[in-house]
């Protein structure tokens, strides 16, 4: 089967090629018999046609394989069980390893006691030592650790060979070695000569949809089969052992994860999901935003990640352009024209107050929001504690149950970065409320500041739990059922 994929690519892709040199060969005769005769002027006619020709067939090839692109499957990796720290186990293990003052390791335990987090969460063995381990040996060990069981399960569910695969797109904002992850990877399952890598760093925690888009953006412009993304964050070199408040948050939220997603452009392999929609915003260029969340050394020279001050209003200012982007995109016409009445009467009303002198009363109604609802079934949102995912949820008008796989992943995993997107759908999957038909939103805002969206639509037929299970289960195997918890 490999083999077969590989000689279909180099075909398609020679056959591209001879198509360009056929019409460049014809340009040329023509060009010949023109200076030739001297009174065919109306040979001029063939190159142009020609040319024509040969870019519109390109333009429908990219247009049909834009719309082809879809989602084979998705792997989500479980850490082992050794692996686990219980709330308690590790406040005592930031007690004992002596690197935190009481006012730090206060802090900490207030955040990670509000933030939702349950007792079944993971830290890579490096930082399961005193004190911690982070040497650059011991990253790579965790990226092992974290790839290829992911990779391997992949690859077993899809019955896909990794050397069938034409592209690999990793992404990892905290650790970036020479050679790459993406090299790495592809040694690792001696992948093809011609196999395109990509390695993203420091994109954040929407890296996920960005590695997406770039894969889907290769599939189009190339003739490849196949496209793998792995998202993952190394935290043994993004553990802080200071004392700055602002970069300990990272401690406290971030937890081991890893999902890999395999993508095709062929009409020929099965797909779950079809992608509809990519949206990126960003807001870089805004000198407050950019500076909303970085990496730096504190006073004493110890590297962390901070989270800036008014990172809550940058946010909330990016969310506002990106949710009308995408609203553009993916609303439906008739919650399109309600939402613009909604928004044209409030912005009369306010004018009506302001000439009225009454702005100081209307000051605190908030603006309009379009019901979301109604062009996605299910939210995959970002996994930054409970008392965000909550903020917002409501902030797009969503309900308990809308909600639920946010809160939930982030109970039982904590934070994976640009991995929790998958883990979500994991859980929604395993819950069995994915149908065939269903849309399904992922939402991921990253340092920059950046939002990026996917929407995909369920095209299979959804999977039997009781007869699949452990493929349909994923890393909820063993717990699903007992979620969803509530704490008060």
């Amino acid at each position: 089967m490999a083999m077969d994929i590989a000689h279909k690519d180099h075909l398609l892709a020679a056959y591209h090629g001879l198509l360009g040199a056929t019409a460049l060969l014809v340009c040329v005769v023509a060009e010949a018999l023109v200076f030739a005769l001297r009174r065919s002027f109306t040979l001029y006619l063939v190159p142009v046609s020609a040319m024509l020709l040969l870019g519109r067939y390109r333009r429908r090839a990219a247009g049909s394989a834009g719309v082809r692109v879809g989602l084979v499957d998705f792997s989500c990796l479980k850490p082992p069980r050794r692996l686990r720290l219980p709330l308690a186990g590790l406040l005592e293990h930031m007690e004992l390893g002596g690197f935190f003052d009481r006012g730090s390791i206060e802090f900490m335990t207030k955040a990670i006691r509000s933030s939702g987090m349950g007792n079944e969460t993971y830290l890579p063995p490096a930082l399961h030592f005193l004190p911690p381990a982070s040497t650059h040996a011991h990253a790579i060990r965790e990226a092992h650790m974290l790839f290829f069981p992911a990779l391997d399960d992949l690859f077993r569910k899809s019955s896909v060979p990794p050397s069938a695969v034409g592209a690999l797109v990793v992404n990892c904002s905290g650790f970036c070695p020479a050679p790459s992850l993406a090299a790495i990877i592809a040694n690792r399952y001696r992948m093809r000569a011609d196999v395109k890598l990509f390695n993203l760093s420091g994109m954040g925690c929407s890296a996920g949809s960005i590695g997406v888009d770039v894969a889907a953006g290769l599939l189009r412009a190339h003739a490849l089969s196949y496209a793998v993304v792995v998202s993952a964050e190394i935290l043994t070199v993004g553990w802080y052992c200071g004392k700055d408040h602002g970069k300990l948050l990272l401690n406290c939220n971030f937890r081991t994860g890893c999902s890999a997603a395999l993508l095709t452009n062929s009409t020929t392999a099965p797909a779950k999901y079809r992608l509809v929609n990519v949206t990126r915003t960003n807001t870089t260029a805004n000198d407050l935003s950019y500076r909303a969340g970085y990496r730096e050394e504190d006073d004493e020279g110890i590297t962390g990640f901070t989270l800036g001050q008014g990172v809550g209003r940058m946010v909330s200012e990016l969310l506002r352009a990106h949710l009308l982007t995408l609203s553009l995109s993916i609303l439906p016409w008739r919650e399109k024209a309600r939402y613009a009445a909604m928004l044209l009467l409030s912005m009369r009303r306010r004018g009506q107050e302001k000439l009225a002198g009454s702005s100081i009363s209307g000051s605190g109604a908030s603006a309009p929001l379009p019901d979301f609802r109604a062009a996605a079934d299910h939210f995959c949102l970002p996994s930054s504690g409970k008392p965000m995912i909550l903020r917002l949820g409501k902030g797009l008008g969503l309900g308990e149950r809308d909600m639920d796989a946010a809160l939930m992943t982030f109970h039982r995993f904590g934070n994976q970065s640009a991995a929790s997107l998958w883990y979500q759908l994991a859980y929604l999957e395993a819950k069995g409320r994915v149908r065939k038909g269903d849309t399904v939103w992922h939402l991921g805002i990253g340092s920059g500041l950046k939002a990026n969206s996917l929407v995909w639509e369920r095209i299979a037929v959804a999977d039997d739990v009781a007869a699949a299970g452990r493929d349909a289960l994923g890393p909820w195997m063993e717990c699903i059922h007992q979620y969803p918890v509530w704490e008060e």
